[in-house]
């Protein structure tokens, strides 16, 4: 534990010497720059105050919006203590239900979301928009986006993304936009309505002109085809790749990692300008994440990557084993003027040491930056695509 505090302190140091290069508008947030003062508005939307409006949290009266869709959810506990003591802490969104949680008029940037769904975490959707646009710049199950795909707790401590007891959900990638920010979430699980505990934290302030938009999109290959796996394709503009998140379920026996991930930019064909060493090196670790003593599988979470959860077959239902990964580009950021497109292979080993061309179910999702207008996404798997059994 002492090991990984220091891990995060020198992260933190490294952040603040590079911000001391930029000028503080209150957009840049971290150690080397909390002391300075700043003209920015900080504000913050939650059920409790729906606009993040200043002086308006908190205002839900159990007694007169008893019964109100989304209004006073905890009125019944509230009743005693009556207005201002926590009667509306989350909403419900029933089957089928898109809720906008969020609508920010700019300029400025969301700096934090914290958020607890219950239900299935793959059938939650979760879509962001920047500015006026029609498309999102952000479609993904609620689950992957917080590098949680099967739907089961598992601890993860980074600097992009922690996932806390006992279903925390948090992120830290800064999302600056000009015009204006809108958040939904989309329950399309048929057989039950979900309750949704939310906070999003941002501040108003000026957005420098070089200032890029967030973006995260989810694919699946299940199971992968020419055992390849692509992870984004078509992305068109100037822009930078920061960070990767697998869901992995290994359909073979034996070690499943040895493919490469490959970058290809600004016009690559059949080669790639970034070409990897093997599934484990891209995300930092070696030699399959063995624990030497145990012959395990060696669950890590530091602040630029980890495999943080790994699902192990229990002799009756569970049959496969399934991994969760990520891997932050935050200190190592991949810039590209064009266009890019990012692939990994899918190996395993045959018995007498040839690589064996797996059919695995790969789930991922990308993150990066770049200008706007942003290509227009695949089509979302649809729900019994998503699902995993």
């Amino acid at each position: 534990m002492k090991k990984y505090f220091s891990l995060l302190l020198m992260a933190a140091v490294s952040f603040a010497l590079s911000a001391q290069k930029y000028p503080f508008n209150g957009l840049d947030m971290n150690m080397g720059t909390l002391s300075r003062l700043s003209d920015a508005k900080t504000r913050s939307i939650s059920p409790e105050n729906y606009k993040g409006e200043k002086g308006k949290g908190g205002m839900a009266d159990p007694k007169a919006d008893a019964g109100k869709n989304n209004v006073a959810n905890a009125s019944h506990a509230a009743q005693d203590l009556g207005k201002g003591w926590k009667v509306n802490p989350f909403i419900h969104i029933a089957s089928g239900e898109t809720v906008t949680i969020a609508e920010i008029e700019g300029p400025g940037a969301i700096q934090q979301i914290w958020m607890t769904p219950t239900g299935n975490w793959r059938f939650s959707i979760l879509r962001i928009y920047w500015d006026d646009e029609k498309e999102p710049s952000v479609e993904c199950p609620v689950g992957d986006f917080f590098c949680s795909a099967y739907n089961e707790y598992a601890q993860l401590s980074s600097l992009a993304v922690c996932v806390n007891p006992g279903s925390a959900f948090n992120c830290y990638w800064k999302m600056p936009f000009r015009k204006k920010c809108k958040i939904t979430m989309e329950n399309i699980n048929k057989k039950e309505g979900m309750r949704l505990y939310y906070q999003i934290n941002y501040t108003l302030t000026d957005v420098p002109e070089d200032e890029a938009y967030f973006h995260a999109q989810f694919r699946r290959s299940n199971p992968t085809q020419g055992s390849q796996h692509t992870l984004v394709d078509g992305i068109k503009g100037k822009g930078q790749y920061v960070g990767t998140y697998l869901a992995w379920r290994v359909n073979d026996n034996g070690w499943w990692g040895e493919g490469e991930i490959k970058f290809y930019m600004d016009g690559d064909k059949e080669y790639p300008t970034i070409c990897g060493t093997g599934t484990e090196d891209y995300f930092c670790g070696s030699y399959n994440f063995e624990n030497q003593k145990t012959h395990q599988y060696q669950e890590f979470t530091t602040p630029y990557s980890g495999m943080h959860q790994v699902i192990r077959p229990n002799g009756l239902y569970r049959s496969v084993q399934a991994f969760g990964l990520y891997r932050w580009h935050i200190l190592d950021p991949i810039r590209f003027d064009k266009d890019l497109k990012v692939t990994i292979q899918d190996l395993g080993w045959r018995y007498d040491g040839r690589y064996l061309d797996q059919k695995s179910d790969i789930s991922s999702t990308v993150f990066w930056y770049q200008a706007e207008p942003h290509a227009k996404f695949p089509a979302l798997p649809e729900r019994d695509e998503l699902e995993i059994p």
